[in-house]
């Protein structure tokens, strides 16, 4: 399926950009993870697991069980703090 991959802040800066279209067979967003994780390079080291990572499907934020479908957005950025 064709999904759009957004990354913000820190993610999209160690990835290099700010979204790109892929071409997955992910079925959840824990499984979309796990294969950006294996892609290596940036994508391993700013989406690793044990880093503090928040996910978000069509503008809603998800946890990683949420269900992929063809047209999807995914967004990736880290956790926000307040001051």
């Amino acid at each position: 399926m064709k999904i759009t991959v957004r990354y913000f802040a820190s993610i999209r800066e160690a990835i290099g950009q700010g979204s790109e279209a892929l071409d997955t067979s992910a079925a959840t967003l824990g499984a979309l993870r796990d294969e950006l994780i294996a892609s290596g390079g940036a994508h391993a080291t700013s989406l690793a697991r044990g880093k503090a990572v928040r996910m978000a499907l069509n503008q809603t934020l998800s946890d990683e069980s949420a269900t992929l479908a063809d047209g999807a957005e995914v967004a990736f950025f880290p956790p926000v703090t307040g001051g």
